[in-house]
């Protein structure tokens, strides 16, 4: 069986780099390189982020064009040739006329995306989440919350009942990992449903908290949960894995808010930030739809 943390070493970039740029008129400084042989790459977040992006791909995937173009890449075109190695003709194809085939062979290929944003920015619309069982937060409320999550590349995130955190964490992290909670059958069901929609190899979903769910994952980062009976036996295991963890804490209730100084005392920690959110938007009557308005406490070893 092919070793697939092997498929493509250095020299193996090197060759496909130098195929397409002796075929194409790309400019390299301006290329993405992404292996989704490894673990935990995401194809279509990166896409959409770059206007070039050289991926390398073992055989098989065959539904990944049709994943492109339901994510509305259909305009990008793929750059690619029918073996695998980086010799003879070079063939030109949008996404949208390749649908109907698979990845036959490891191989690179090139994808052009001219609608690429050079930017992502917090809160992406709830209309693009997948309809489920879940109701989510406003996207104005969750671009505060990942912002204090204080996300940098290849960090390693814990997200404990908040689906469209998990989604949007994923696609700005892609190079760390979630670990998804969901305690409700239903509400996993939706978060795999936009694990697929947005084409998530970083998330892994679990149905608890506790030592042997957590086992052989990576150590989080951080944790954001939404705060619950539980959230006190939720803090002493994220601070077993990791005594530096950084919480970032959701909640509606005002007592729940206002005894969290005393709660992170309790384990240890520093006086936390504590924040209310509230966010007003103006409907077709000409007034204003209040959305629900959380505290979010933000709070780490570090605040001692």
């Amino acid at each position: 069986m092919e070793n697939k943390s092997n498929i493509f070493s250095n020299s193996h970039v090197i060759a496909w780099l130098q195929y397409f740029s002796d075929n194409t008129d790309v400019d390299l400084e301006h290329v993405k390189i992404l292996d989704i042989t490894r673990k935990n790459k995401n194809l279509i977040p990166t896409v959409e982020a770059h206007r070039a992006v050289l991926v390398f791909t073992e055989a098989g995937h065959p539904d990944i064009f049709y994943r492109m173009y339901n994510a509305g890449l259909g305009d990008c075109t793929v750059v690619y040739n029918e073996g695998s190695e980086p010799s003879g003709d070079i063939k030109t194809s949008k996404v949208s006329d390749m649908i109907d085939r698979g990845i036959n062979a490891s191989a690179g290929m090139l994808i052009f995306n001219p609608k690429a944003r050079s930017t992502y920015k917090f809160g992406m619309d709830n209309r693009v989440l997948a309809h489920g069982s879940v109701k989510y937060v406003g996207s104005e409320i969750r671009s505060v919350i990942l912002s204090k999550m204080n996300l940098t590349e290849g960090k390693n995130i814990c997200v404990i009942s908040g689906e469209s955190i998990a989604v949007e964490a994923a696609i700005l992290d892609g190079e760390g990992t979630v670990i998804a909670v969901e305690y409700n059958s239903s509400d996993r069901q939706t978060l795999e449903d936009n694990v697929g929609q947005f084409g998530l190899n970083n998330v892994t979903i679990i149905d608890r908290v506790d030592e042997k769910t957590m086992e052989g994952l990576p150590v989080p980062d951080v944790t954001m949960l939404v705060a619950s009976a539980s959230m006190e036996k939720e803090i002493q295991c994220m601070l077993d894995l990791n005594p530096n963890m950084e919480f970032v804490i959701y909640t509606l209730d005002f007592v729940v808010a206002g005894n969290m100084p005393a709660i992170c005392a309790k384990f240890g920690m520093g006086d936390p930030e504590i924040i209310h959110v509230s966010v007003s938007k103006l409907n077709n009557k000409h007034t204003f739809d209040m959305q629900p308005a959380p505290w979010i406490i933000s709070c780490n070893m570090s605040d001692l």
